[in-house]
């Protein structure tokens, strides 16, 4: 079942749909969609029970994004929600039309049931110390104040005028990593970030399809970015492969599924 993490109406707040890294277009999903989507939330718990991980960031194929050299496309962190000790995951998920944004508690059928491109997924398990400090951000309201709700898709990584869902399960996932105290604002995760070595990757993205996705997308904008490397199409994002990348620098487990 899926939970919206702020103290407003459930029923105001689900008034639009919620997506991230997927299309906006409402059609129903096959029972062959259904059947694969749950098969593979299905493996995705079993490969977590296995690694005997408290704290996971995982990640699915939404969306093609071959094109720019990309393989998934969307992070959420899934943790066995303590007492009833069923895997959930927390994810910052953008209200179609919109530049909004919200944070959800979703179950991992939930997570797989958005339109996959492909229906593979990525387990990145951090160091064990991690994974319980994560728990811990996790219960407590740090997750809401470090979500910033103006939603980009395109949100510049050093910047926190916009977000999108990869950087703030990265920013989030910072705050877990400093020492105790160390992050507390998005611009204190930025800063640690940098100082602990993460290096989000340019997506090239040409002056057209930029012009398009700023003239017909609310949730799309390219102000917050340098104006130098913007003009030059180099967009600098929270990619799901620039957070593996940095994981793995810091001895995190990898599993693909």
């Amino acid at each position: 079942m899926r939970r919206l993490i702020l103290a407003v109406s459930l029923a105001s707040a689900m008034a639009g749909a919620a997506h991230a890294g997927q299309s906006c277009e409402r059609k129903p999903m096959s029972v062959e969609e259904v059947k694969r989507g749950l098969d593979l939330a299905q493996r995705s718990m079993q490969a977590l029970d296995a690694s005997g991980a408290q704290v996971a960031v995982i990640a699915r194929a939404g969306q093609d994004l071959s094109k720019y050299g990309l393989h998934y496309s969307h992070v959420g962190l899934a943790w066995r929600d303590h007492p009833a000790g069923r895997w959930v995951v927390v994810q910052l998920l953008n209200e179609c039309g919109t530049a909004d944004s919200a944070l959800f508690n979703d179950g991992l059928g939930n997570f797989f049931l958005s339109g996959m491109h492909e229906y593979k997924a990525q387990l990145m398990l951090p160091a064990p110390e991690v994974q319980q400090r994560l728990a811990q951000v996790l219960a407590s309201r740090t997750p809401l104040r470090l979500h910033q709700p103006h939603y980009n898709m395109l949100s510049y990584a050093w910047s926190t005028r916009y977000q999108n869902s990869n950087q703030w399960a990265l920013e989030t996932l910072a705050a877990a990593s400093a020492d105790a105290g160390r992050v507390e604002t998005r611009a204190e995760a930025q800063q640690w970030l940098g100082q602990a070595g993460f290096r989000p990757q340019p997506v090239e993205i040409g002056a057209m399809t930029r012009l398009g996705g700023r003239m017909f997308r609310a949730n799309v904008a390219f102000d917050d970015h340098p104006m130098g490397q913007r003009m030059q199409g180099h967009i600098t994002t929270v990619t799901v492969d620039g957070i593996e990348q940095f994981m793995r620098s810091r001895g995190a487990q990898v599993i693909e599924l």
